[in-house]
């Protein structure tokens, strides 16, 4: 006769919440519990200040005077802030012609990424035509291509496009079709569409819709989580971007913030400086708080990640 110990399925019996590195009797001590949410305050403490350190100080050095912020870099305003600055960054610097600059390169690059991403993704995942096994390897394949390698044949290119013959240089086309050529996006989107249930496709089709009416009325709203992830991630590279808008786009009148504000910065007072960083900043913050739901909740990017 087998005697059963009453500990013996214990660990399978406890819900998956108590389950951990401490187990729920250890938990129950005092002394193991405060020492764990110590160390998980601190940890926070810790994120917080790595994560909103460098931008919280921006916000506080730009509307603080050049000879307090060399002087003290960490004391909040000795002798008093000064909120003409960010006028200033208006009146002097000119910030918002480089601001819309960087929003229609913005745009464009968005509308290129997306069109391009979609209408491919749509392609590979539900027409599946011949040989789209091989197309889609050939797409894999060059994201283990640097982009250093790509720079001057990309270059090149802009510069004499070939059989129109069409100079791109100096235009915001040279930085928007570029950008259309991402291969994780493509990616990304069609792992998305892979999980989209057939179900509905095959009841669009039995009822008439052709592929233009399934990809535009079906698909697309299906897809608007992962569609509008994609969108931030493009828009913020875009925003960030510095060496390529540097090298197409040499007129002063057409740069973007990324690029324009490093050539301003030996030209102007370090105040001024740092509260025109401040508002370039403002636009990809409000992008993000925007769009937190999306990113936090991870349910745009579930149906990319099964499979």
């Amino acid at each position: 006769m087998k005697l059963q110990l009453p500990f013996r399925n214990s660990r399978k019996s406890l819900p998956s919440a108590q389950r951990g590195i401490i187990s729920l009797a250890d938990w129950h001590k005092r002394r193991i519990r405060w020492s764990v949410q110590s160390l998980h305050a601190v940890t926070l403490i810790g994120l917080l200040i790595v994560g909103l350190g460098p931008i919280l100080w921006l916000a506080k050095a730009a509307i603080t005077p050049t000879q307090d912020t060399l002087r003290q870099p960490m004391a909040l305003w000795p002798n008093g802030f000064n909120l003409d600055l960010l006028v200033q960054t208006f009146t002097k610097v000119h910030i918002e012609r480089y601001f819309m600059n960087t929003v229609w390169i913005a745009i464009g690059s968005w509308i290129c990424q997306i069109t391009v991403a979609t209408t491919a993704a749509y392609a590979l995942s539900v027409l599946r035509p011949r040989g789209s096994r091989i197309l889609y390897g050939m797409i894999l394949g060059t994201m283990f291509v640097p982009s250093v390698v790509l720079l001057v044949p990309l270059y090149l290119t802009v510069l004499n496009l070939p059989l129109v013959n069409i100079k791109l240089v100096d235009t915001f086309w040279a930085v928007w079709l570029p950008a259309g050529a991402s291969a994780f996006n493509v990616v990304i989107i069609k792992r998305f569409f892979d999980n989209l249930p057939r179900e509905i496709f095959e009841a669009a089709q039995v009822d008439g819709a052709g592929p233009f009416r399934l990809f535009w009325s079906i698909v697309l709203p299906m897809s608007r989580p992962i569609v509008g992830v994609v969108s931030v991630f493009a828009v913020i590279a875009t925003w960030k971007d510095y060496l390529w808008p540097k090298l197409v786009l040499p007129s002063l009148a057409l740069q973007p913030l990324s690029v324009r504000l490093p050539d301003l910065e030996g030209g102007i007072q370090l105040d001024l400086f740092l509260a025109s960083l401040a508002v370039a900043t403002l636009f990809p913050i409000a992008l993000f708080l925007i769009f937190q739901r999306m990113f936090l909740s991870g349910g745009a990017l579930s149906g990319a990640i099964k499979g």
